[in-house]
């Protein structure tokens, strides 16, 4: 039934020409649907994981108060950043994200420390649209293959990709203004 809901959006998407939709938190596009490696039911279950990891977490007063937490899903792969005052939040943060249905692996990359101020979080996302904007300048490069975050000016690639792609989305990010580093949680095609 789901993928037959998700045939009729997609076609939809087509005949209308109304070509985005929100999908919980992020936003989907045909095009980027047709070019994502990934497959329709991991897209969906992405999102999903993203939707319970969001609902859970905020759920608790103290975690939604005090810490500052971000969940990428791509494939089943989930990558966990932010702060948090304590090792106690962050195991909490990490052991609720864990036993949510189709997460394969969890990448932690919680920091104890105070909440990033709201200006620092800004950069990062001036940051994370310099990368993506970077990469669909690559020639032959489809940018919908990269997911990128960026927390406290480290740049994580996530994706699908063949090896030479991933070099070449690492020396896009890597000549973008105000990057201190780059992590890859890459899945390699060969």
């Amino acid at each position: 039934m789901k993928k037959l809901v998700f045939l009729l959006l997609v076609y939809g998407f087509f005949i209308s020409g109304c070509s985005t939709i929100a999908a919980g938190g992020a936003e989907i596009t045909g095009l980027s649907l047709l070019n994502d490696r990934r497959t329709s039911n991991a897209i969906l279950a992405d999102e999903s994981i993203e939707d319970h990891a969001g609902a859970r977490l905020n759920a608790y007063y103290d975690l939604r108060e005090k810490c500052h937490f971000n969940i990428t899903a791509y494939n089943g792969s989930v990558l966990v950043t932010g702060e948090t005052p304590k090792e106690e939040f962050r195991d909490r943060i990490i052991d609720i994200v864990r036993v949510i249905p189709n997460v394969k692996l969890v990448h932690n990359k919680l920091t104890i420390a105070k909440p990033s101020p709201y200006n620092f979080r800004a950069n990062d996302t001036l940051i994370t649209g310099r990368v993506k904007t970077a990469l669909t300048q690559i020639p032959n490069f489809n940018a919908a293959w990269v997911k990128v975050v960026t927390e406290k000016s480290t740049v994580y690639l996530m994706g699908l990709v063949h090896r030479n792609e991933g070099s070449v989305a690492i020396n896009a990010a890597r000549h973008q203004p105000d990057v201190k580093q780059i992590i890859t949680i890459f899945e390699y095609l060969d």
